[in-house]
């Protein structure tokens, strides 16, 4: 059976390298031809686009692969239930199938799926991922409280030189870029200065 691999952490910080063995040698126990490994590092919260996740469903589209093996449900998504489920069904009207290996009643093949324990996995994972974003919150809090600065360092530009190369002709894009700014913080400071 062609298998493709769905590995996904949150952060460079962590390793898929676990994840990654495991599966593979889950597969290869199986008897499952690994066809290819799809690798993202980035949330599974769906604000952020994952960019082999959309490879993998591309493919899976195209039925370049039987069975996608993920590591559990919660790396595959944690968008809530209504779009994890959207995920499972497309993979069912593409004829391909999945399996989570650490839930492994997860598996197309096992008839005691149901939706309502997708559903409850789903929501569990989408509230995992609320808890995660309302600690890193409290943490901004506590550091603000505490007198810390957050965010980028200002930028420092030079307005003079900014409207001298303007008067010239040159595009704001085109400074912004040479300068490592965004044109947005450019037309902004023109706005200040003129105000």
């Amino acid at each position: 059976m062609k298998t493709a691999i769905y590995a996904r952490v949150s952060t460079k910080k962590q390793e898929t390298d676990n994840q990654l063995q495991q599966l593979r040698e889950f597969a290869t126990k199986q008897g499952w031809e690994i066809v290819t490994e799809y690798v993202d590092v980035v949330s599974g919260s769906g604000k952020k686009e994952r960019p082999r996740f959309l490879a993998m469903m591309q493919d899976a589209s195209q039925h370049k692969f039987d069975l996608l093996l993920f590591w559990s449900l919660d790396r595959l998504s944690r968008e809530g239930i209504v779009k994890t489920l959207g995920y499972l069904q497309q993979f069912k009207s593409w004829n391909v199938g999945w399996r989570s290996y650490t839930q492994p009643f997860l598996d197309t093949g096992n008839a005691m799926v149901t939706d309502i324990v997708l559903s409850v996995l789903a929501a569990v994972a989408q509230q995992e991922r609320l808890t995660i974003s309302e600690r890193t919150l409290a943490g901004l809090r506590r550091a603000r409280k505490a007198g810390k600065v957050l965010g980028r360092p200002a930028a420092d530009v030079d307005m003079a030189k900014v409207e001298r190369r303007r008067a010239k002709g040159e595009s704001l894009r085109s400074i912004a870029s040479d300068l490592g700014v965004s044109a947005a913080l450019l037309c902004k400071r023109a706005g200040e200065a003129n105000a």
